[in-house]
């Protein structure tokens, strides 16, 4: 029951995580140029060193903030990395089936009206069937990344839940509220067990 608990708690942060931009190249469009880059910032000055928390004995509530320890671990941002380079193979080969059917278009537009009609017809056929299968593409990537972005976190969650249940046992805590979803106004920072649940596991990762 309680790593069901944990489980469930946990999917929902990741998941509003692990939302961002996926595989959504309309299909004949190349990927548009970068933006020009920002004009740099000014220097901000360091903060001043924070005490190092410490856990108050006795304590029966913590909590954690589960983006942090996915976007921070070792295992966390392993998951990621093979998402985004799962994106990436899948946009360049969007790009470049995009870039064939622009030839394609080009050369109908610019020399269709010279061609003999079976010349024209071909290239017409050749047009439609790269746009049908840009389509299918698009949409086959887009599940191939949703399917791994499911199985990257269910791992993820296998390898914390223990962790953080090991954590709260040995504290003896009756309650670890998820940070980003359980509508704190205030907390005590010393009950904050996001980076102790990071290094743990990140020695079990090593």
């Amino acid at each position: 029951m309680r790593r069901s608990v944990i489980a469930a708690s946990l999917a929902l942060s990741i998941m509003a995580l692990s939302a961002g931009p996926l595989f959504a190249q309309a299909a004949g469009q190349a990927t548009p140029a970068p933006a020009a880059p920002a004009p740099a910032a000014p220097p901000v000055q360091a903060a001043a060193p924070q005490p190092p928390l410490v856990f108050p004995a006795g304590t029966k509530l913590a909590f954690l903030n589960p983006q942090r320890v996915f976007q921070e671990s070792v295992d966390g941002k392993a998951a990621v990395g093979r998402v985004n380079a799962l994106i990436a193979k899948k946009q360049k080969e969007g790009d470049d089936r995009a870039k064939l059917l622009a030839g394609n278009q080009q050369k109908l537009q610019t020399s269709g009206s010279v061609m003999s009609d079976t010349a024209r017809t071909q290239l017409e056929r050749e047009i439609e069937r790269q746009q049908l299968e840009a389509q299918r593409f698009q949409q086959d990537a887009q599940s191939e990344i949703n399917e791994l972005q499911a199985e990257m976190q269910e791992e993820f969650i296998k390898k914390v839940s223990p962790v953080i249940q090991a954590i709260a046992i040995e504290k003896g805590l009756e309650l670890v509220f998820n940070a980003a979803d359980a509508g704190l106004a205030w907390v005590d920072p010393n009950l904050d067990l996001t980076l102790e649940v990071i290094r743990r596991l990140d020695a079990g990762a090593k």
